[in-house]
């Protein structure tokens, strides 16, 4: 649906975006992940219509962005980092507003004001001025209003990063409602578990270049490994020279009285470790599966070291 090469911004000498390329399927949620500082607005603002960009190729739908800018400015709705609204207006005055500016009838846009705010969950505040509303309605109004004009593709920045842990909710939850009604999402943030919640595709992107672009699945198929932390009453070297040498462990690492194993298989682990370890007449304190997950990745990438 969308489709990025090669695209390079520069503001004088520096060199915001440098030659970044992804691709996004319709359907989506795309979580653009990086952060704060890394390009993320910059290319939101490229994508949206607000700024130029230097050099680079941007397609929606198979058409030239910069050939057919206006067709496709009209097929995307946009929340910036920080919406702002008049604040005297209610929901149903602001929204009006919106649809007289766009040409539609009064019934038309009675008809779409009930919907947006539907759909977001503020109908019943529709009636109350947007400026007496929490951080969490208000981000919710602003993809009401982004939502107005029918887009096929919604772009959301920052949506949930000045939020209450119950504001964060809300608008997740949000977008996986529009994620199962088919709309496609590109969605940027810093926040790793708001990725994890709610996108199916990422990119990372670390002072202006993409560092991976895949799925979600993939992408912790291939980084995420299962770790066994291990901690005994002595043994500890005798145990890891043990496991060591076994073909379904990838290393194994030694802190004090704990053993770190990083296992190849974990299904053949969860079968032989305990064994041995049991073998070994190692008195154990604690033996534990630990749970990885975005973080480890995000930190081995954007510090260039896939054996963290």
């Amino acid at each position: 649906m969308l489709k990025v090469e090669g695209l390079v911004k520069k503001y004088k000498d520096l060199e915001v975006l440098k030659g970044i390329s992804f691709e996004v399927e319709k359907g989506s949620v795309y979580g653009f992940l990086g952060r704060n500082g890394a390009g993320k607005t910059t290319t939101m603002n490229i994508l949206t219509g607000l700024i130029d960009f230097n050099k680079g190729n941007i397609a929606y739908n198979g058409k030239d962005f910069k050939e057919n800018k206006r067709g496709i400015l009209r097929l995307i709705g946009y929340v910036p980092q920080e919406p702002v609204f008049y604040g005297y207006m209610s929901a149903y005055e602001y929204l009006a507003f919106m649809g007289e500016l766009s040409g539609m009838s009064i019934n038309s846009i009675r008809l779409r004001s009930e919907e947006v705010l539907d759909i977001v969950g503020l109908r019943e505040a529709a009636k109350r001025k947007v400026g007496g509303y929490s951080g969490g309605m208000k981000q919710r109004f602003a993809i009401a209003v982004s939502l107005f004009n029918s887009p096929e593709m919604l772009f959301l920045d920052e949506p949930t990063s000045a939020l209450d842990p119950e504001g964060r909710m809300e608008i997740l939850k949000l977008i996986n409602d529009l994620k199962q009604q088919g709309m496609t999402i590109f969605f940027s943030t810093h926040i790793l578990n708001d990725i994890e919640r709610v996108c199916n595709q990422l990119s990372i992107l670390e002072a202006g270049n993409i560092v991976i672009s895949s799925d979600l699945r993939s992408l912790k198929d291939k980084y995420i490994k299962p770790i066994y932390d291990i901690e005994l009453e002595g043994g500890v070297k005798e145990l890891a020279e043990r496991l060591q040498g076994l073909p379904w462990i990838q290393k194994v690492m030694i802190e004090n009285s704990k053993i770190a194993v990083y296992v190849k298989d974990i299904e053949i682990s969860k079968q032989e470790l305990i064994k041995i370890v049991a073998e070994s007449g190692c008195n154990v304190i604690s033996f534990n599966l630990r749970k990885s997950d975005l973080e480890d990745i995000f930190i081995r990438l954007v510090n260039h070291n896939e054996n963290i």
